[in-house]
């Protein structure tokens, strides 16, 4: 399924997580949901990529996402990252200061060298604010699953950042 076909099936639902991504970000924001679907979108067709069906789609959606804000913070925070950010997963996708979401990026990057389905259940969790259902459809696995696997993602994400400040 091409780009063009699966887009106007996903388009809403991708904005509502989109704009619920956004809805923590600072006053002033000048990204809206619309913008970071269609940036996403922008990056999606680049890659001139079939997909196989709506999870690989998602699954791919959520790490434009996560690229686009993580850019926009790297942007944004242009002197070098103080040693002691701290950064506290919750259930919920929050906005982060871009010197906590730049310290996720590196640690998730980390993470998916080692365990890439874990750093895929963290982009589409917290990133892009999936629930625990929704996860485990895109991802293909039950929901318990999804939830031992979140457990430990970010317990695998506090070792990794509490490493990185000392």
């Amino acid at each position: 399924m091409t780009p063009d076909q699966l887009l106007p099936q996903v388009y809403t639902e991708l904005r509502q997580l989109a704009a619920a991504k956004l809805q923590n970000e600072q006053a002033g924001q000048t990204l809206t949901a619309t913008a970071l679907v269609h940036e996403a979108w922008l990056r999606l067709s680049a890659a001139s990529m079939d997909w196989n069906d709506r999870t690989h789609f998602f699954r791919t959606a959520a790490t434009a996402m996560r690229r686009i804000l993580v850019d926009r913070a790297r942007a944004r925070h242009t002197k070098k990252r103080d040693a002691g950010v701290q950064v506290t997963l919750v259930d919920a996708a929050e906005q982060l200061p871009d010197a906590q979401l730049l310290a996720l990026d590196e640690a998730l990057e980390a993470l998916a060298v080692e365990k890439p389905e874990h750093a895929q259940l963290v982009e589409l969790r917290y990133i892009v604010g999936l629930g625990g259902d929704e996860t485990a459809q895109v991802l293909g696995v039950s929901p318990a699953t999804v939830d031992r696997m979140w457990r430990y993602a970010k317990a695998w994400l506090l070792v990794r950042l509490q490493q990185s400040r000392e």
